[in-house]
């Protein structure tokens, strides 16, 4: 049996054009992307995969409508320090794939895609890719030791929630909304 707390592979970093960096990540998930998807369609479950220390807050009313265009704000702490952000979601395609990208917040570019693809079946492979910039560059690059870390952390925890909702069933029966 597979060991869904793992990564396919380990989160990649890798440099891009103009000072900006790509983290890749990948899970295998044992549920059909048509199952799986309406999971990350729900803002709320973004305080279920995101570690508990960030103080993950929406701001935008709800319920949130998920679709291209949707503007959502929250709140996160970096360091101790709360920080608003807001993102766009650019692209919509379920249950394939959505892309977010922040209009405000921490970083100079923050891109980031979802990808869902079936891998047979009941099993999809989830791939994340979030194209990101810090602010400052090349003077704001000195973080970028701590800023991966912190981001794999993040990666890490994400993908230990959601093998915690695969196995507690919670995962295939999304939030509801209010």
């Amino acid at each position: 049996m597979a060991d869904y707390t793992k990564l396919d592979k380990d989160i990649v970093f890798e440099r891009r054009p103009e000072g900006a960096w790509a983290l890749l990540a990948t899970q295998r998930i044992p549920l059909p992307r048509t199952q799986l998807f309406p999971f990350f369609s729900n803002a709320r479950n973004l305080a279920v995969i995101t570690p508990p220390q960030m103080g993950f807050r929406i701001r935008t009313a709800e319920p949130i409508d998920m679709r291209e265009g949707t503007l959502i704000d929250y709140t996160v702490r970096v360091a101790g320090v709360p920080l608003r952000w807001r993102t766009l979601i650019s692209h919509w395609d379920p249950p394939d794939e959505f892309a977010d990208e922040q209009l405000s917040g921490p970083y100079a570019l923050w891109h980031h895609r979802h990808r869902f693809t079936t891998v047979g079946p009941g099993e999809t492979r989830m791939d994340d890719e979030v194209l990101f910039r810090l602010p400052l560059a090349p003077l704001g690059n000195i973080a970028l030791p701590f800023v991966k870390r912190e981001l794999r952390r993040i990666f890490q925890y994400r993908h230990a929630a959601i093998a915690r909702a695969i196995a507690d069933g919670s995962l295939g029966a999304t939030t509801p909304q209010r």
